[in-house]
């Protein structure tokens, strides 16, 4: 499974690039959609096709997302291999529960700070 780094709720700063295709979509398809059309499902499936493939984000350097996916997609290391250079006592695996996230995180710095000060001990 891999790490799931969870946003602080209403932090629109560290999630600018959701936030700004969704407005993308709503300008451009849902704004024009038929919402009672029966092959609203296809049309909308259509429309992310044409967005990732074919169009140009000026945000990727005039690339299409799928372009600049295959530009990184050899410098993006595998599952296995960050799984082995992962460290536990360097970085906790985040929840998507934000709340119980929230506490896993208190629970994690405490450890780390009864580590810290049982070395400091010796």
């Amino acid at each position: 499974m891999e790490p799931f780094r969870p946003i602080k709720p209403h932090s629109p700063h560290l999630n600018g690039k959701v936030d700004r295709s969704q407005r993308t979509d709503l300008e451009e398809f849902w704004a024009t959609a038929d919402l009672a059309s029966p092959d609203l499902a296809e049309k909308l499936m259509d429309w992310q096709c044409y967005d990732n493939e074919f169009w140009p984000h000026g945000s990727l350097g005039a690339k299409t997302p799928w372009e600049r996916w295959g530009d990184l997609l050899w410098q993006t290391p595998y599952h296995d291999e960050v799984e082995a250079l992962y460290d536990p006592a360097k970085e906790r695996i985040r929840r998507q529960n934000y709340k119980i996230d929230l506490r896993l995180a208190a629970i994690f710095e405490a450890r780390q700070e009864n580590q810290t000060r049982s070395q400091v001990k010796r």
